[in-house]
């Protein structure tokens, strides 16, 4: 699958930075940003994002819970959805996998390797 546009949905803004130079400095994709499961949910509407990193832990509405809405919107079911942790166990992976996530990336991103990460895992689900 050709990646061309990503989301990346975090309430950390440095996350947010770092994840938007790396994707569109190193993997030449056009990112858009959100810092909440709420805003995520509005602009993928209007966006259609290949690709959504999702943080599991945000106040308010976590990744998990947003992963689920995201499912039960038209034109979302079957976007790439990885979710991203600072600190996260098999059991996460696991519960996140179930919900329809591709997998989990580890934060603080690599910004040289992270879209090589995001096209990997996008192609080992295709």
């Amino acid at each position: 699958m050709a990646i061309k546009k990503v989301l990346i949905v975090d309430d950390d803004p440095d996350i947010r930075k770092i994840g938007r130079l790396s994707l569109t400095g190193v993997g030449r994709w056009d990112v858009s940003l959100a810092s909440s499961g709420k805003e995520a949910l509005q602009l993928v509407q209007f966006e259609r994002p290949d690709v959504i990193l999702l943080d599991i832990n945000m106040p308010d509405m976590d990744g998990v819970a947003t992963l689920g809405k995201l499912r039960e919107l038209p034109g979302t079911q079957y976007t790439a959805i990885i979710m991203t942790a600072a600190r996260f166990d098999q059991k996460d992976v696991a519960a996140c996998v179930q919900v329809g996530a591709l997998g989990v990336l580890t934060k603080p991103f690599n910004p040289m390797t992270l879209p090589e990460e995001v096209q990997n895992l996008v192609e080992s689900h295709h």
